[in-house]
C-alpha cells in the first residue's frame, strides 16, 4: 500500500490550519502550534491517519464495494473528479444532490432516466422527435449528466464517504450518518470532527494539500482492485483444476466398470 509521504505534505502546505480565533476546540488533539495567529496542523498525525483512511479505503474496494468521494468545493472538485475517475469510483464534485443516500431510490431513478434517454438515441426514437422536444430533451440529459453522470455505475448504497471540507458537505456527512455509513474526511482546524468516522486532520483549503491525500487513498483503492481481481482469476482456476481433477475421476470410474461387472 502506498505510504504517505511526510515532507510531500509539508511542501503541499498540508500543515497549515485556520485563524487561531475561527478554531474548533475539538480539534486541539491535531493542533501542534500557532504561529502568528494560524493554528499548525501536527503532520505526524496527519500521516497516520490518513495510512489509517487508506487501509480501510483499500479493504472496501478489495471487497467489491464502493467508496464515494464528495468534493464540490472550487479547490477540490477537478482534482478529485481526474484521480478518482482513475480507479472507477463514484464521485459528487457538482451539487450534493438533497437525499442523495436518505432517498437513494430516487437518485436511482433519475440515472435510469439518463440511460432511457441514451437509449433512445441509439434505437431511433430520437430521430422522430421534433426539433423542440429533442432541444428539451438533449438539455434535461446534459444537466442529469453534470449532477448524475458520476454516480451512474453507483447501483447500491456506498461503504463508505470520503469528503473534502466537512462544513461544506454537511448535508452528505449528515445522510452519512443518518445510515450508519462510515465517513472519512480531510478535517481543518475550523471543523467539528465528532460526525467523522476517520479524521484526516489536514489543510482542506489548498489543491496541493487536497491532491496529495486524495492520491494515496486512491492509490490504495488501486491495489485494492488488484488484490480482487486476483483472487478472482486464482478461484476460477482451482474451479477449472477442481473439473478437471473430477472428470478424470469420473472417467476412470467408467473404464474400471465393465472389468467388475465380467469378474462377476
Amino acid at each position: 500500500m502506498p505510504r504517505t509521504n511526510f515532507d510531500q505534505l509539508l511542501e503541499a502546505g498540508a500543515h497549515f490550519g485556520h485563524l487561531k480565533r475561527k478554531w474548533n476546540p475539538k480539534m486541539a488533539p491535531y493542533i501542534f502550534m500557532e504561529k502568528n495567529g494560524i493554528h499548525i496542523i501536527d503532520l505526524h498525525k496527519t500521516v497516520l491517519k490518513i495510512d489509517e483512511a487508506a487501509s480501510v479505503a483499500k479493504q472496501i474496494a478489495k471487497s467489491g464495494r464502493k467508496v464515494l468521494f464528495v468534493a464540490t468545493k472550487k479547490q477540490a472538485k477537478d482534482v478529485v473528479a481526474e484521480s478518482v475517475a482513475k480507479v472507477g469510483m463514484p464521485y459528487v464534485c457538482e451539487r450534493w444532490p438533497g437525499g442523495m443516500l436518505t432517498n437513494f431510490p430516487t437518485i436511482r431513478k433519475s440515472v435510469k432516466k439518463m440511460s432511457a434517454i441514451d437509449k433512445m438515441a441509439t434505437d431511433g426514437t430520437f430521430a422522430n422527435l421534433s426539433k423542440r422536444e429533442k432541444l428539451q430533451i438533449s438539455r434535461q440529459r446534459a444537466k442529469l449528466e453534470k449532477n448524475l453522470g458520476s454516480i451512474a455505475d453507483l447501483s447500491r448504497l456506498p461503504a463508505a464517504l470520503f469528503v473534502v471540507d466537512v462544513m461544506k458537505e454537511a448535508n452528505a456527512v449528515r445522510e452519512a450518518n443518518r445510515l450508519n455509513i462510515p465517513v472519512i474526511a480531510i478535517v481543518d482546524t475550523c471543523c467539528n470532527p465528532t460526525p467523522i468516522d476517520f479524521v484526516i486532520p489536514a489543510n482542506d483549503d489548498a489543491t496541493k494539500s487536497i491532491a496529495c491525500i486524495v492520491d494515496v487513498v486512491c492509490g490504495a483503492i488501486a491495489e485494492g482492485l488488484e488484490e480482487r481481481k486476483l483472487e478472482k482469476d486464482k478461484e476460477a482456476k482451482e474451479t477449472v483444476s477442481e473439473g478437471d481433477e473430477s472428470g478424470e475421476k469420473n472417467t476412470k470410474l467408467r473404464a474400471r466398470k465393465p472389468k467388475a461387472e465380467k469378474a462377476e
